[in-house]
C-alpha cells in the first residue's frame, strides 16, 4: 500500500505570482541595476541565419525463452509520495474507466487537494485560460502484451502490478494536478517566470532553513531579497517591475539562490535555470536570468518534418564537430555540418551534450543544469536557429537526453541542492552510481516526476526537438543497474526483485507524454538488457519506446575484430544481427561514440591500426592491412544496416574511418588512492572531427565516405530497413557467405579472405531481372572493380536455399553486393 508523504507530494503548492510572500513592493529607484556579464550571452549575434521578430515564437526474429520463476514477483517500489487518500480516489477513477468524467462530476476534494489548487496547479491552469488544452490519452488496459508474447503470462503478477502502478500514478496526477499535460509544465511556475507585473522565482528546497535570491541585480546581498517558504518546501519571492516598467532582474545577469541548509550556507543555481555560463577564469558556473527582448528571440520558420519510416541517424557532438582543435559552435554546426549530414543521406541528427554539464570531458552525460542548453557552444537562440535549419533540410533533430542520473557536482548541479542527500535522489548507496560516480534519481518522488517530465516537454516545445535518445535506461530499470550482470534472456531477469518499478513507471509516463502531445516525436531507449515489452506502446502494457538502441551488435563486432576474420562464424553474425523481439523496433549500429573514445578503438583502427597514418594517400602503394581494413569496414557497416534493425546510427566521422580517437582536454588527475593520472595538457587536438580527410579525393578515406553515402541513399530509395519481407537464405561457414533478402533487394556478402566464386547461385523469392544496386568493390569506394555493373541477372525457376527461384553471380572475396529487382 503506497502511502503518500504529503511533504513531497505537491510541489505543486507554490503560491501564484503576486501572492505576496512577505515582500513590500519597491520603487524603481530602490532596485539595483544589473552588472554586465562578459560572456557570449551579451555579444552581438554573428548568426547569419538568425530570424528575429517581435512576433511570438510559436521478417525473422527471435524471442528469448521465458521461464516461470516463483521468486520473480515484482519488486516493491519505495513509497511514492502521493496523498494519503489517493488509493481510494484512484480506485474510484479507474472504475469509471478514466479520469475526465471523475474530474468533471466530483465535488472539490478537501484537504490536500484544496491546498494544491491554491498553488502550482491553479497557477498553471490560469496560464492557459482560453486555450484549447492538449490531453494525453487515457491509459489502456495493458493486456495486449500477452497476445503479442503469450510467454509473458508466466509473469503476469509482475507486469499487471507494474501497469497498475502506472495507472495509479496517472490517476493521481489527473486527480490532483489536472492531468499529465498540466503536470508536465512545471517550468511555467517553478524557477523564474515573468508576468506583466514582475518576476516570480520559486524553488523546491524542503531541506533549507532559509533562502534568498542573490545576483548582479542586488549586488549579491543576501538580505535584500529573502524568500518565504510554504508548508511543502517551496521557497518563493516576487520582484515587481521597476518604476519604468523594466524587469527587476535584467536579462543576461547572474543569479543564484543562497540557502542556509543542514550542510551549511551555500549558493546554488536554480534547478530550473534556463541558461548558465562559466565566466573566463572561474571554476563554478553561474545561473543566468535569460529573458531576451522580443526582437532578440529566434522565431522558427520551418515546420518539423514528419517522422520517416526508417531512421538513419547521424550521432553528433557540437563541440568536437570542427576539423580545428577547438570547441565548435551551434552556428558553425548549423552552417557547416548540417549540409554535410543531408548530403551523406542521413535523415536525422542526434545531438549529444545539449544539457549543460560543468565537466566537458563527461561527453555531456554528467548533467548539472537540466533545462539549460550548453553555453560552450552559443546561446539558446543559436541552438534554435540550428534546429530550424535542420528542419529546413528535412532532418529530424533528436536530443541525447540524460534522465538516468545526474552529476555529483554540488557547486553547479542538483547534488545536495538543499543540503540533504535525498532531495532529488535516493539516499545512501542506492542514490549513488559507483561506476559512473553520479547521483541516481528517486523516481518514486512526486517532485522528481514533475521535474523530469517537465524537462522532456521543455526541450520538445521550447526548442522543437523531434524526439529523444534516452541515455542509460538499463541502469534505470534495475537496482543492479546492469553492472556485472549477464542477461541470458530468462524472463526472471527482467521481472523480479531487481526491477526498479518506480523507474519503469517513469519511463512509461514520459513516453505517454511524448507520444500523447507530439505523436510524431521519436523515443529511443538505450537498453542493453533486452527488456521484453520495451518497445510496445504503453496502452498495450509496454514501456512505450519507439526503438531500442541495439547495443549488442557493436559489442559483437569488437569481439570479432579481436580475432582473425578467418575464424568469423557467419551464423554467429546473423544471429546477433537478427536476435531482436517481434514487433519491437531497433536502431542498430556497428559503432557509436563509445568505441571512438580514448582507451577504445574504432572499427577502422581495429582493422588498419597505425597503417592509417602512412598508407591512406592514393599516390603511394597500399598495404594488405589497408586493403583488408577498407573492404571489411564497408562490409561490416552494410551487413549491420541490412540485417540489424529498423533504424541505423553512425557517429560523426566514423563513416570514413576517422583515424583518431576522442580525447577531451584534461589536466592531471589525482585519484583517492594517491595515484596520479596524467592529462593531455588540456589539448583539443584529439577532440575534433577531421572531416577534411573524408572530403579529400586524394585519400582513401574519401572512398569509404562515398560508400557510406551510397549506402544511405540506397536505403532512402528502397526503404529496406523497414521492409516486411526479410529472409536469410544462406549462412555458409566454409564459403564465408551470407545471403539475405529485404524487400526487392538481395544482399550477397562474401567474407572469404581469398576465395572468389564464379556462377555462385543466389536464391530469391521474386522473379525478374536484377541489377547491381551497390557494390563495395567499386573503384569509387576504394575497391578493385571486379564486377561489371552493366550485366543483367535473370532469375530461373530453379529453387535454391529454400527459395523458389535463383540467379547466378560472381562474388569476389571480401565484397558485398546488393542486387535490386528492376523488372
Amino acid at each position: 500500500m503506497a502511502t503518500f508523504a504529503v511533504s513531497g507530494a505537491t510541489l505543486g503548492v507554490a503560491r501564484p505570482a503576486g501572492a505576496g510572500g512577505g515582500l513590500l513592493p519597491r520603487s524603481g529607484s530602490e532596485r539595483r541595476g544589473g552588472v554586465d556579464l562578459p560572456s557570449l550571452l551579451l555579444r552581438k549575434k554573428d548568426s547569419s541565419r538568425a530570424v528575429l521578430s517581435r512576433a511570438a515564437s510559436p521478417g525473422k526474429v527471435l524471442v528469448p525463452d521465458g521461464e516461470s520463476d516463483d521468486l520473480a514477483s515484482p519488486a516493491q517500489p519505495e513509497e511514492l509520495q502521493i496523498p494519503e487518500d489517493i488509493e481510494e480516489q484512484t480506485a474510484e477513477v479507474n472504475m469509471t474507466g478514466g479520469t475526465a468524467e471523475k474530474l468533471e462530476s466530483s465535488e472539490p476534494t478537501q484537504g490536500i487537494v484544496e491546498t494544491i489548487t491554491d498553488g502550482v496547479t491553479k497557477g498553471v491552469k490560469e496560464l492557459v485560460v482560453g486555450e484549447k488544452p492538449r490531453v494525453v490519452p487515457k491509459p489502456g488496459d495493458g493486456q495486449k502484451i500477452y497476445e503479442i508474447d503469450p510467454t509473458l503470462k508466466d509473469f503476469r503478477s509482475h507486469l499487471d502490478y507494474r501497469y497498475s502502478e502506472y495507472r495509479r500514478i496517472r490517476a493521481a496526477i489527473d486527480q490532483h494536478e489536472g492531468g499529465l499535460e498540466a503536470f508536465s509544465r512545471g517550468y511555467e511556475k517553478l524557477g523564474f517566470t515573468r508576468s506583466a507585473e514582475g518576476i516570480t522565482y520559486r524553488e523546491w528546497a524542503p531541506g533549507a532553513h532559509s533562502a534568498a535570491l542573490v545576483g548582479d541585480f542586488n549586488n549579491w546581498n543576501p538580505n535584500a531579497d529573502t524568500m518565504t517558504r510554504d508548508d511543502y518546501g517551496v521557497w518563493e519571492i516576487f520582484l515587481p517591475n521597476n518604476a519604468d516598467g523594466s524587469p527587476a532582474i535584467p536579462h543576461g545577469s547572474r543569479v543564484k539562490i543562497r540557502m542556509d541548509t543542514p550542510s551549511g550556507v551555500k549558493d546554488s543555481i536554480s534547478a530550473w535555470i534556463k541558461f548558465s555560463v562559466q565566466a573566463p577564469g572561474e571554476i563554478p558556473f553561474n545561473g543566468i536570468y535569460y529573458d531576451p527582448p522580443e526582437e532578440e528571440k529566434y522565431v522558427f520558420q520551418h515546420p518539423q518534418p514528419k517522422r520517416p519510416e526508417s531512421l538513419r541517424i547521424y550521432e553528433s557532438h557540437i563541440g568536437m564537430s570542427s576539423p580545428e582543435p577547438k570547441i565548435n559552435s551551434y552556428a558553425n554546426f548549423r552552417d557547416e555540418v548540417l549540409p554535410r549530414i543531408k548530403r551523406l543521406g542521413y535523415n536525422a541528427v542526434q545531438i549529444m551534450a545539449i544539457q549543460e554539464h560543468s565537466y566537458y570531458a563527461s561527453f555531456g552525460y554528467h548533467v548539472t543544469n537540466f533545462f539549460a542548453p550548453s553555453s560552450r557552444f552559443g546561446t539558446p537562440e543559436d541552438l534554435k536557429s540550428l534546429i530550424d535549419r535542420a528542419h529546413e533540410l528535412g532532418l529530424l533533430v533528436l536530443m541525447d537526453i540524460v534522465h538516468s542520473h545526474s552529476s555529483n557536482n554540488t557547486l553547479d548541479g542538483l547534488n545536495g541542492f538543499d543540503g540533504t542527500d535525498t532531495h532529488y535522489f535516493h539516499g545512501g548507496p542506492r542514490g549513488h552510481h559507483w561506476m559512473w560516480d553520479s547521483r541516481l534519481f528517486n523516481y518514486g518522488s512526486w517532485e522528481v516526476l514533475r521535474f523530469l517530465l517537465s524537462n522532456a516537454r521543455w526541450w520538445l516545445e521550447e526548442y522543437k526537438f523531434d524526439g529523444f535518445r534516452f541515455d542509460g535506461v538499463t541502469s534505470m530499470m534495475y537496482t543492479h543497474h546492469g553492472l556485472q550482470m549477464t542477461f541470458t534472456g530468462n524472463y526472471g531477469e527482467y521481472f523480479g526483485f531487481a526491477t526498479d518499478v518506480d523507474a519503469v513507471v517513469y519511463l512509461m509516463l514520459v513516453n505517454d507524454l511524448i507520444h500523447g502531445l507530439h505523436p510524431d516525436a521519436v523515443s529511443i531507449g538505450e537498453d542493453v538488457s533486452g527488456m521484453p515489452t520495451f518497445c510496445i506502446p504503453v496502452p498495450d502494457g509496454g514501456v512505450g519506446f519507439d526503438y531500442r538502441l541495439h547495443m549488442a551488435v557493436a559489442d559483437k563486432w569488437i569481439e570479432l575484430l579481436k580475432q582473425s576474420d578467418e575464424s568469423w562464424k557467419m551464423g554467429d553474425i546473423v544471429h546477433t544481427l537478427t536476435n531482436r523481439r517481434w514487433l519491437e523496433k531497433c536502431v542498430t549500429y556497428a559503432e557509436s561514440h563509445d568505441q571512438a573514445l580514448v582507451g577504445d578503438k574504432t572499427i577502422a583502427f581495429w582493422l588498419m591500426d597505425k597503417d592509417m597514418y602512412d598508407f591512406m594517400a592514393l599516390d603511394r602503394p597500399s598495404t594488405p592491412r589497408i586493403d583488408r581494413g577498407i573492404a571489411l569496414h564497408k562490409m561490416i557497416r552494410l551487413v549491420t544496416m541490412g540485417l540489424g534493425g529498423e533504424g541505423y546510427l553512425n557517429f560523426m566521422g566514423n563513416e570514413f574511418g576517422h583515424p583518431e580517437w576522442i580525447d577531451f582536454p584534461r589536466g592531471p588527475q589525482t585519484l583517492p588512492t594517491g595515484k596520479v593520472l596524467p592529462g593531455n595538457n588540456n589539448s583539443y587536438d584529439k577532440c575534433r572531427r577531421r572531416f577534411d580527410l573524408g572530403d579529400a579525393d586524394f585519400l582513401r578515406y574519401h572512398g569509404m565516405q562515398e560508400f557510406d553515402q551510397a549506402m544511405q541513399h540506397l536505403e532512402e530509395k528502397y526503404g529496406f530497413m523497414t521492409s516486411e519481407h526479410q529472409y536469410v537464405s544462406r549462412k555458409h561457414e566454409e564459403d564465408k557467405v551470407i545471403i539475405f533478402e529485404r524487400g526487392d533487394l538481395v544482399f550477397v556478402f562474401n567474407f572469404h579472405w581469398s576465395n572468389s566464386f564464379f556462377d555462385y547461385r543466389v536464391g530469391c523469392s521474386r522473379p525478374g531481372k536484377y541489377k547491381v544496386a551497390l557494390d563495395s568493390d567499386d573503384a569509387l569506394f576504394g575497391g578493385f572493380s571486379r564486377l561489371d555493373h552493366d550485366v543483367d541477372y535473370f532469375t530461373t525457376e530453379h529453387p535454391h536455399d529454400n527459395r523458389p527461384r535463383s540467379f547466378s553471380v560472381y562474388t569476389p572475396s571480401r565484397t558485398a553486393v546488393v542486387y535490386a529487382l528492376t523488372e
